[in-house]
């Protein structure tokens, strides 16, 4: 018989506050050594005719350079890193719709150790693709018909003794995305930024919380403000609140990246402490922006990884004066996508 799958992250004591395990700021720094030599250093980048249209500078994190297409292979790679060398040995398990899937895939593969992805069937093909390209397992189900990725998941794992490797509510891999926040604040300090806003495309929120605690120790000028789907904007909602709201049943979007139900346990309490108001854009406005970001800036960008971007193009009047900072979190499009958003150009 399998021994008991071996959770990655401390439990929070009972009766804690849910941000108790949030990674701390050693946290991000430890991830970001065990990240050296293999996680990619991404560039800031930016354009005159990308200024001209926002009507300020903007400055663009372009995790689309990374390893796998998007900045999930940062989490992946900090939680593999971390697993003890025994246990990491049995094998590795996530649950994605395609970004995180290719990160675990890939850290998997660098590893040597097994990892079975539990993917929805309505992925996008070119996400699935690479997922198996990498080496992982894909075990596929039916989303639309209400199937429970984490109820196969738990299965699969008790069954293989794999460990789960959460998408986004784990300090260890909000932690690795926090790395993010490290470069930022670097990159910013280089080009003589001292307060900004930094728009964050987010679903469950790792990336934007990881940023977010990594800028408050390394560049308190710079506050994280969470970018979003119209109809998956649960954070900017659950902000306003001041408390976690779900999102509607039936909600649709382009944005498959990041059409989460509601924040993550962990990272909500980490972004109603260090992020100002969501932001939301539509799905014709992440297109454009991926239209732009193509012409100007010469990125490939999906719909999920340009809603930052398009708050910064588009959403200039709830902003901060003065330059915004914008992650490109993910480029992995399908063609038929990028065709659309390419249409959109004059």
């Amino acid at each position: 018989m399998p021994d008991t799958p071996i959770q990655t992250e401390p439990a929070a004591p009972a009766g804690a506050p849910p941000d108790i395990a949030a990674p701390d700021i050693a946290a991000i720094e430890a991830a970001a050594a065990r990240a050296a030599g293999h996680v990619r250093h991404t560039p800031m980048l930016s354009a005159p005719l990308l200024d001209r249209i926002a009507g300020r500078p903007v400055f663009v994190k372009a995790e689309c350079l990374q390893w796998t297409g998007s900045f999930k292979f940062r989490g992946a790679w900090s939680a593999l890193s971390a697993l003890p060398p025994a246990v990491r040995a049995r094998g590795v398990l996530a649950y994605s719709s395609g970004n995180h899937a290719q990160g675990v895939a890939l850290a998997a593969a660098l590893h040597g150790v097994p990892a079975v992805i539990v993917m929805p069937a309505d992925a996008p093909a070119v996400k699935a693709a690479n997922t198996r390209a990498y080496g992982a397992e894909v075990v596929p189900y039916d989303r639309a018909g209400g199937e429970n990725r984490e109820a196969i998941g738990a299965r699969i794992a008790a069954e293989r003794g794999l460990t789960l490797v959460k998408p986004y509510d784990a300090p260890l891999v909000i932690a690795g995305q926090g790395t993010t926040g490290l470069e930022i604040a670097e990159q910013a300090r280089a080009a003589g930024i001292a307060r900004a806003d930094v728009l964050v495309c987010c679903g469950g929120g790792g990336l934007a919380a990881g940023i977010a605690l990594a800028l408050a120790a390394r560049a308190p000028g710079l506050r994280v403000r969470t970018a979003e789907p119209a109809g998956f904007d649960d954070t900017a909602r659950s902000l306003a609140a001041g408390r976690p709201v779900a999102n509607a049943a039936g909600a649709a979007s382009i944005c498959d990246a990041i059409v989460t139900p509601e924040p993550g346990a962990i990272t909500f309490p980490v972004l109603s402490r260090l992020a100002g108001p969501g932001l939301a854009v539509t799905d014709d406005e992440a297109l454009e922006a991926m239209a732009l970001a193509w012409r100007h800036l010469k990125l490939v960008l999906e719909p999920g990884g340009a809603v930052a971007l398009a708050a910064a193009l588009f959403r200039g009047e709830a902003l901060a004066d003065g330059p915004v900072i914008a992650t490109a979190s993910g480029g992995n499009v399908d063609p038929a996508i990028f065709a659309r958003a390419l249409a959109t150009l004059d």
